[in-house]
């Protein structure tokens, strides 16, 4: 069995290598031709990341393949993208498991949300960095679904007939591998891909699952750049499929044909992972980003990846967490960096406070509809979901109008943008200045609703962009119960080519994080390895494991696993390759306590 392995890995080294060299990142995607080198059976030995993107089937075969895939996995591919942004059971994206996934957790670690009450159907959160048994394991539930559904099709035989779908789904398995990876930190990453379902699980560490994403991008791309070589009948075949089985992108309403959309996706997600390692693997980081800009990243709205609610027929998730469960209500962090900033969402995104509020010590009411008014992350909250027994579900909630038809994005162009400023600032390649990339990303960088054109973000966006020095600001608590705080934000927005380094970034991934909303795991990682945008200290940091002080911000989420097998593994295999105890406290790889120059 040794012997077995040390071939496979030879063979696939060797493979791997064959498929690097036919990697142009000097030509164009559609002037991209096949060399001619030939894979044959060497690389075609079934693994779920090896893509064989030289195999040439005939039409019967790609009928055939086509027919088993859909009678066994090709479904699944949409209950994966749909449990990436909160589906679950194979139906569409939802309040309940969106709710698990995001809102309970990462929306108040980025300091988006704050969750304005303790008591729920499922368990209780006593405050922002309270470890829930019920609600921490939530992103990795979803994950859970996403590999489930796709791993089985990337290890069917059949699919290596069809690289492109293979292609494909890898790239979704790897987006949502590099997501889980950067909330908890090691996992099963390779025992996972190669669809093992019994333990004992090995877990990697996140260089393993960072190094093995990123070759698999690079095959991916080099896969979809040898599309224009495919006869007509396989391409007209394949949109078929891809028109039936894929939702996170608009290739088909915008009628693309290419691969092009696939390839920016591939290409940002190496870029977003470039940014993630700068401080740990600078020279890599440079790498992997110049590498990605060559190929070509997202540089428009319709080259976007978002699952369009309008397209699907459905709301927004969150238009029910925060609107009727009273689930979720602004950060006081949020608020401060808006009205500091003055920027348009202060004046439309979220409503002002529904109903009075009365300070517990003076009296003093606060009238309805008076401000938008955020509540400070680790509170102590009321209980209940009800205004008349507990004054924080006043608090401000989200606009309807605006969340309702939102994407739901997996890759934004702004966010792209602010990766190309921040590249540009360290001296990267970006193909730009950071100057342009920032404003450029501040303007399209507004919370799209397609049923609704939004001319208060694009009217006041020229003003907004010439505030040179922050507003002074400072948040009260209307209740009284948790202390008052003068604005932390003092950066303005306009670019000063003046500004030291430390200055323009911070001003890059303050506007990042605004434009992120409510897309909260990257923003949450930019503020553990950055510290942008600079917020409030979170309340009773010790309603936690009791690894974190007042003023520190949580490094990552403790382990979901509590199963005999899953802890077990845990301590033969992931505590070690955390490199470090199981705490919230814990810094992960990329997570160094270091200068961010």
């Amino acid at each position: 069995m040794k012997l077995q392995n040390i071939f496979s890995a030879l063979v696939l080294s060797v493979s791997l290598l064959s498929v690097q060299s036919c990697l142009d990142f000097d030509s164009p995607a559609d002037e991209f031709q096949a060399t001619d080198v030939v894979l044959d059976d060497v690389i075609h030995f079934g693994k779920a990341d090896s893509i064989d993107y030289l195999h040439q089937t005939t039409q019967e075969g790609l009928n055939s393949a086509i027919a088993e895939l859909s009678h066994e996995v090709l479904g699944q591919m949409l209950t994966a993208q749909y449990a990436m942004r909160g589906g679950k059971d194979g139906d569409y994206p939802g309040p309940h498991a969106y709710q698990r996934q995001f809102t309970l957790g990462p929306d108040n670690y980025a300091q988006f949300a704050t969750i304005p009450h303790q008591d729920f159907m499922y368990g209780t959160l006593t405050s922002t960095y309270d470890i829930s048994l019920d609600f921490n394991p939530g992103p990795n539930s979803s994950y859970l679904i996403v590999k489930n559904a796709l791993v089985p099709l990337l290890n069917h035989p059949q699919v290596d007939s069809i690289p492109e779908l293979k292609a494909i789904g890898l790239l979704l398995l790897d987006y949502s591998s590099q997501e889980v990876a950067d909330l908890y930190g090691p996992f099963p990453y390779e025992d996972f891909k190669k669809n093992r379902t019994e333990a004992p699980f090995t877990y990697n560490d996140l260089p393993t699952i960072y190094k093995g994403i990123e070759a698999n991008l690079d095959t991916i791309i080099n896969c979809f750049r040898h599309y224009p070589t495919r006869p007509d009948w396989y391409k007209e075949r394949l949109r078929t499929i891809l028109q039936q089985y894929t939702v996170v992108n608009q290739d088909a309403q915008n009628g693309v044909e290419t691969m092009d959309t696939w390839i920016r996706l591939a290409a940002s997600l190496k870029l977003r992972m470039a940014m993630h390692i700068v401080k740990v693997e600078p020279d890599m980081a440079r790498q992997w980003a110049e590498e990605a800009v060559e190929v070509g990243v997202v540089e428009s709205k319709e080259q976007e990846s978002a699952i369009s609610l309008v397209q699907i027929g459905k709301d927004h998730p969150l238009l029910e967490i925060w609107t009727s469960w009273s689930d979720a209500r602004l950060s006081a962090s949020f608020e401060s960096i808006l009205m500091s900033l003055q920027h348009p969402y202060a004046n439309y995104l979220f409503k002002k406070n529904s109903d009075p509020i009365v300070d517990v010590n003076t009296n003093e009411v606060l009238e309805a509809d008076t401000r938008i008014t955020g509540i400070r992350e680790g509170a102590h909250t009321g209980q209940g979901q009800s205004y008349g027994n507990n004054q924080y579900i006043a608090f401000s909630s989200l606009e309807s109008r605006v969340i309702s038809k939102a994407p739901l994005y997996l890759m934004k162009w702004s966010e792209v943008d602010f990766l190309r400023a921040e590249g540009a600032l360290r001296g990267w390649n970006m193909g730009g200045t950071a100057q342009f990339f920032y404003e450029r990303g501040i303007r399209n960088g507004y919370l799209d609703n397609p049923a609704r054109v939004n001319k208060t973000f694009t009217g006041g966006i020229d003003d907004y962009l010439k505030l040179e020095q922050a507003v002074d600001y400072t948040y009260v608590d209307p209740t009284g119960e948790t202390p008052s705080m003068p604005s932390v934000t003092k950066i303005g927005v306009k670019w000063n080519d003046g500004d030291d380094r430390e200055t323009k970034l911070e001003k890059i991934i303050t506007q990042k994080y605004i434009a992120q909303f409510p897309y909260s795991f990257e923003a949450w990682t930019d503020l553990r390895r950055t510290g942008y945008p600079r917020v409030f200290p979170v309340l009773n940091p010790d309603d936690g494991d009791g690894s974190l002080l007042y003023g520190d911000i949580i490094r990552r989420m403790p382990f979901p696993n509590n199963d005999d097998s899953s802890l077990r593994d845990i301590q033969t295999t992931g505590l070690k390759a955390l490199g470090g105890a199981d705490l919230q406290a814990t810094r992960l790889w990329w997570d160094v306590n270091e200068p961010n120059f």
